[in-house]
């Protein structure tokens, strides 16, 4: 099946940003999970929460912005550590209660230096890391 072609977000009219803005169920805390995909590898990098400033900012920058839990407030994916998503497309799923941003990933996505979050699987019984770190977590933020 061929894919539609994809408008990028710099260059998406307001009005549709605000249409996919209000398609959006956001959960009573006013997030929504948002899956980050490397775009041409299909490889699933991270989930992370966003809420309707961090979505109408991802939209209109193009740069994947989420929202920090922790920090409680915006988090612009790579502002510490270097390692950016630059959105590609984003898919809004058949509930509207999920997002899945296709990406193209600078480095790694991970925080623990690791290219995807998805590194712990069951192997043999066990709770098992089964791909390493590419970089020091260290190096990516300084500490």
């Amino acid at each position: 099946m061929p894919s539609l072609p994809v408008t990028p977000p710099d260059a998406m009219e307001p009005a549709a940003r605000a249409q996919l803005l209000d398609a959006v169920r956001f959960d009573h805390a006013g997030l929504v999970a948002c899956i980050a995909q490397q775009h041409d590898t299909g490889e699933v990098l991270m989930m992370a929460w966003m809420n309707r400033a961090a979505l109408a900012e991802t939209l209109a920058t193009g740069r994947v912005t989420y929202w920090s839990r922790s920090r409680g407030a915006l988090w612009r994916k790579g502002e510490s550590s270097g390692q950016v998503q630059k959105l590609v497309d984003l898919r809004l799923d058949c509930d509207g209660d999920a997002l899945l941003a296709l990406v193209d990933q600078t480095g790694v996505a991970c925080h623990t230096g690791r290219r995807s979050c998805f590194f712990r699987a069951l192997r043999e019984g066990e709770l098992a890391e089964i791909t390493a770190p590419e970089v020091a977590p260290e190096a990516l933020y300084g500490r």
